[in-house]
Formats: structure tokens, C-alpha cells, sequence
């Protein structure tokens, strides 16, 4: 049997990093001509102008963070230091930037010191890096999952550039898919793989170049065999390297509209468990997590309204959640959400009262503003308009409510908001009719 490619070397993610910044796939509004990022990757030389500005990686993992900082290194001929706020306290701190200030001294050396997950490291432990990044003595790469303006401090926001990594689409997640697959570093051409099984990969990485590539490497040790190959990669194959069935899901066909669609009538019938499991659907399918959050806004304020308020509020806590925590941990708040919505009371009030305001504004339905209501904040409008002239000030009464035209002409009559007697909203079917009745006293 011929020497498996697979013994005793790096995974297939770490052997496929890009050596430098022409081989990086995706952020390429990072790296166009002029970019901070493309300066820096300038190879140091004599130029006083060569960039020494430090900055801040920001985006979900397998973006390539590490990546882009390693091919920074490489094609501006620095030193490269790693450090993980995981493993690394503040001596180790210390100790590279003392290394890279030595070395800059004595030998002209310039240093990127790279600091991977800087949001776990305290407010006193980065406190450590602001001396060499003021003093020039290391190029500051710093990554984080999570939004710096909470995690970093201050002081070395301030003198980092912020730059935000996005998820790979699919195109370039299958564009280092089939890099991998030729590329003597990778798997030396001895595995093919059809376009649908590179698009189930890519389906499953969301936008992670290094879970993609895992895949295929699990997928093409699964199939290989004896010989020299080429061993064909299959969906099957994909299946017995994850030890799970591929869902089948276009995202941009028929498949992504029907089950969003059959998630969000789920809760709107309240059947939690219906909606879990289409719910589930999208996320094994790499359906965009925010996608969902949004779908789920809409639907609190669309389907559950004031029967439940509090359902929106739930709604946007979890699409925050998501943006912060990512994926897989953000299933946790979408699945939460997703059972509160099914299970809420129901009222769509509020969307048909909105609606039918908005078809007759449409109309032509917009009679003036009563005088009493328009603004009178500026010298002479009583006196020369009359506006505001008549004004009663609610809370001038002992109820908080006065009797008072706020819509003239044909608007008169109108009634837009018809309140339900479900949940929370209950309440308000009973106040409305009550204070509509000391409002529009006049009509008797």
C-alpha cells in the first residue's frame, strides 16, 4: 500500500495557509491596493515610509485571522512571533517585546508580534502591550471573535486600526477547497471531488475556510485506498467522516424559501416543536444565523405584537447574541427565542393597523394637521397661525386624558387599531374603546 499523505504531517488547514498575502482568499477589501493591511504587508526595506501600524482583527473564526497575519509577516520580511491569551500570561508578553525591541536595536529586526484571542486577556494584562506599541518596538496583530469596543481597552484601540474580517462565501470556500485538492502541500491531486460534493463542504463550513478544509481532509481519509488515485471524494464520503447525514438545502433556490417559510408559519402556529426542527434544518444546512435572528424580529412584532411585547424585545436580545457569541453556541438563543415565539400568545393588531393607516395615506387620506396639535414652538405662531391655539394638556386632567380632535375631515372617523383580547394585549382591548370614548366625546 502506498504511504498514506495523511501520516505524521500537519492537518491540511495548517499546510494550505497562504504563504503570503497574493495566495490569501477572501477579506479582499482588506487587501486592495492602498490598504492598511497591503501596506503593512510592504516588504521592509529603507523606506522611512514603510507602515508600522498596528491593528485589530475582528470576525468569526476560520476567516482567516492567523492567516492574514502570517502572510503579513512573510511579504514584509518581519520576524513573526505568535502568542494565545490562552496560554500566554503577561511574562510571555514581556519577554517577546523585550526580544523585539533587542533586536530592532541591534540588528535593524523588525518584529509582528501576533496575538491570537486578545479579548481573554484582562484590561491589566493588555495594559502590557501598550509600551511596545507606542514605543514601534513590535507591529501589534491582535485577533478577537468578539466586538473589541467591549473587549480591548482603550488606549489600545486607539492606537490600533480596527479591521473586521467577514465569513468566506461559498465561491471562496470552494476556491480553497480545490486549491487543496491540486496543491502539493495539500492533497498532491490524488483525490477528486464532483461540484456538488465541493458545494455540500462548502454548505456545511458557513463560511469557515478551516472547518471546510477539515471536511475534505476527513473525507479524503476516508476513501483512500491503495494505489496512487485518484480517490474520488463523495457526499457519502462526507457523511461517514462527519458521522451525519448532509441536509439537502439550496440557499439560493427553492429549499431555502420553503423552510424558512414552514419555520416561520410554525410559530406563528405555535407549534414549538414543528418550528425546532425546521430550525434545526438551517442551521446543520450553515443557513445564515442572522438571517434567522432577523426573520424572528419580524415575526415577534408581526404575529405576537402586544399580545406578549416582551416577545420583540426576546427577538432582538437573541439577534445581539448571535452577533456576539457567533455559531454553534448562538443555536442556543435562536432556539430559545424560536420555542418563546411558538408558545406566545398571538395578536397581528398592530401590523394591520399600520397597513390600513398606510393605505389610505396612499390614498390621498391626509387631511391637515388640527391647529391645536401643530407646533407652535417659535415666536408668533399663536398669534399669526393659531397653532396650538385650543391645545388641551392632558395631563391637566385627572384621568391623563382629555377630550380632543387629533384627526379632522375625513379622517374623522377613522379606526385603524382594533385590539385583540389575547394575552397581554387583553388589557388594552379593554382601556382602548374606553379612552377612545372621553377622546372623541365631541362626536356625540
Amino acid at each position: 500500500m502506498a504511504e498514506s499523505m495523511f501520516d505524521g504531517v500537519a492537518p491540511l488547514a495548517a499546510r494550505m495557509r497562504p504563504r503570503n498575502i497574493e495566495e490569501v482568499v477572501g477579506q479582499q477589501h482588506l487587501l486592495k491596493t492602498g490598504s492598511p493591511l497591503h501596506k503593512l504587508a510592504e516588504p521592509v526595506g529603507t523606506d522611512a515610509r514603510i507602515s508600522t501600524a498596528s491593528v485589530i482583527l475582528w470576525g468569526p473564526p476560520g476567516t482567516g485571522k492567523t492567516t492574514l497575519a502570517k502572510a503579513v509577516a512573510a511579504s514584509s520580511n518581519r520576524s513573526f512571533v505568535e502568542l494565545s491569551a490562552v496560554t500566554s500570561g503577561v511574562k510571555d508578553v514581556r519577554e517577546a517585546i523585550e526580544k523585539a525591541r533587542n533586536d530592532r536595536e541591534s540588528f535593524g529586526l523588525n518584529t509582528i508580534l501576533f496575538l491570537d484571542e486578545i479579548h481573554r486577556f484582562s484590561k491589566a494584562q493588555q495594559d502590557v502591550l501598550l509600551p511596545g506599541v507606542e514605543g514601534g518596538w513590535i507591529v501589534l496583530i491582535a485577533a478577537t471573535t468578539e466586538n473589541p469596543s467591549f473587549s480591548v481597552i482603550s488606549p489600545l484601540l486607539s492606537r490600533s486600526l480596527l479591521l473586521t474580517l467577514e465569513s468566506l462565501s461559498e465561491a471562496e470556500i470552494i476556491e480553497l477547497l480545490e486549491r487543496a485538492l491540486s496543491d502539493s502541500r495539500g492533497l498532491k491531486g490524488r483525490f477528486t471531488a464532483e461540484a456538488e460534493t465541493l458545494n455540500q463542504i462548502a454548505l456545511i463550513a458557513g463560511g469557515d475556510a478551516r472547518r471546510a478544509l477539515t471536511v475534505l481532509e476527513a473525507a479524503a481519509a476516508s476513501v483512500e485506498g491503495a494505489g496512487k488515485g485518484p480517490f474520488v471524494i463523495t457526499r457519502a464520503a462526507i457523511e461517514a467522516a462527519m458521522d451525519r447525514a448532509l441536509v439537502r438545502y439550496d440557499h439560493d433556490g427553492d429549499q431555502h424559501y420553503d423552510v424558512i417559510s414552514a419555520f416561520i408559519k410554525s410559530v406563528r402556529g405555535s407549534d414549538a416543536d414543528a418550528a425546532i426542527h425546521y430550525l434545526a434544518r438551517m442551521i446543520e444546512a450553515g443557513e445564515d444565523p442572522r438571517f434567522i435572528a432577523r426573520r424572528l424580529i419580524i415575526l415577534a412584532a408581526e404575529d405576537i405584537g402586544l399580545a406578549d411585547p416582551a416577545a420583540l424585545t426576546l427577538a432582538t436580545s437573541a439577534a445581539e447574541a448571535v452577533a456576539k457569541i457567533g455559531m454553534p453556541e448562538g443555536r442556543i438563543p435562536l432556539a430559545e427565542t424560536t420555542i418563546y415565539l411558538a408558545l406566545a400568545p398571538k395578536s397581528n393588531s398592530a401590523y394591520l393597523a399600520i397597513n390600513k393607516a398606510l393605505d389610505d395615506v396612499r390614498a390621498g387620506l391626509s387631511g391637515p394637521v388640527p391647529k391645536p396639535l401643530k407646533s407652535s414652538n417659535y415666536a408668533g405662531a399663536r398669534t399669526t397661525t393659531g397653532a396650538g391655539v385650543g391645545y388641551q394638556y392632558p395631563h391637566d386632567d385627572s384621568r391623563a386624558v382629555v377630550e380632543q380632535r387629533y384627526l379632522e375631515g375625513k379622517l374623522e372617523n377613522a379606526a385603524y387599531y382594533l385590539a385583540k383580547e389575547l394575552g397581554a394585549e387583553k388589557d388594552l382591548a379593554e382601556r382602548w374603546p374606553r379612552l377612545r370614548a372621553i377622546i372623541r366625546a365631541f362626536k356625540k
